[in-house]
Parts: C-alpha cells; structure tokens; sequence
C-alpha cells in the first residue's frame, strides 16, 4: 500500500510505537498528538489512513475528529483505537463513519490489516449489498438480534445485560454466536453490517 498513514495519539509512547510499527512495514507516516492538531495542519492529499485513538485527552475524541473531518470534505478512511471498555464510544466512531475500529491490546498483523483495508475502502453501498446485509442478519434469533441492535445503539454488555434480563456472560455467549453466524472476523465488521443492512 502506497500513500501515508496520519497517526493522531495523546500519548507519545503509543505514538512512537505506531510510528515505528507501520515505517519497519514500509509505510510513511505522519504524527500528530491531538485531532486540534491535525484538523490545523490539514490532512495531506496523498493520506491512506488517517488512525486515531479514540480518546485523545482533553480535546476534541476520535468520533469528533471524523465528524470534523467529514465536515470539511476531508473522505479519508479512519481507523479508530479503542481500549476494550470504549465499545460504546467506538459504536459511535463506525456511526460517524469509522472505517475500522481495533481492541487493545492489538496484534501488530490486526492493525496492518485494518489499515491496508481503509486504504483500499469504498464508502459506497449499493442496494444489493444492503440486502445482502439483511439476509444474513435474518439467520440470527430473536434474542441474538435484540442483542445485536442494543450492541449497535452503543450499550455496554452490562447495560444490554440489565436491559434484557440476562447475565453479562450470556450477552458475551451472544455475541461470539452473533459473530460466528455473520461470518464476522471482529465486532467492527459486525456493527459495519448492521449498518449496511439499514442503508
């Protein structure tokens, strides 16, 4: 994959360990330590991927960030980074218009592959591949789609678990189920599908 890869992290660990990950695969980056940051430098044209912590300090969020993006013309795909109890806040990133989101911890190869996949991204979705999404959806039950629906509004598994009567781990049983009949390799391309089947 050619073009550049726009790292946006608060911490500067975090950042010098991405920064090194993607240079030894070949890629050229450019760091930024907060989304005021990089919306004031401007996200250069030959960017592939913008990735971003979804919880950038005391300023603007990663979900802010897309949504300034967006606002301003800017189409490049994000990947968002998200510490496991962050579900909720990277349900809105994929609302927002996340192209990915990743679970710490990451394997490196998960985080290339989600970067090399934005970068080669559409946004379009046409009808066929809605109705694709809803079919497939349609081989979940009833419990696991209320599940799934209160996962995609953004509720934490207790949340879901408190509202529908049941235990956190039986919500976690669900979702592995949900995961396994969409053929989903993440809870992201889960979320993308349940989006995809209402565009």
């Amino acid at each position: 994959m050619s073009g550049l890869i726009v790292i946006v992290d608060d911490d500067a660990a975090m950042r010098d360990s991405l920064d090194f990950l993607l240079s030894t695969h070949g890629l050229r980056t450019s760091c930024h330590a907060s989304a005021e940051d990089l919306l004031a430098a401007g996200v250069p044209p030959d960017s592939t991927c913008v990735l971003a912590d979804v919880r950038l300090g005391a300023g603007m969020d990663g979900v802010e960030l897309i949504e300034a993006l967006r606002r301003r013309g800017v189409g490049t795909p994000v990947v968002v980074i998200t510490g496991h109890a962050d579900v909720p806040l990277a349900v809105r990133a994929m609302r927002a218009g996340a192209a990915d989101f990743i679970e710490k911890p990451f394997e490196p190869e998960r985080l290339l592959g989600a970067v090399a996949e934005a970068g080669s991204r559409r946004d379009d979705v046409g009808e066929g591949e809605a109705g694709q999404a809803r079919a497939r959806l349609a081989l979940l039950t009833p419990r696991e789609r209320e599940v799934l629906d209160l996962l995609v509004a953004g509720d934490a598994n207790k949340v879901v678990a408190r509202r529908l009567g049941i235990s956190p781990r039986t919500v976690e049983t669900h979702r592995a189920s949900i995961m396994e009949k969409l053929g989903s390799r993440s809870f992201a391309e889960t979320v993308r599908l349940a989006l995809r089947a209402t565009a």
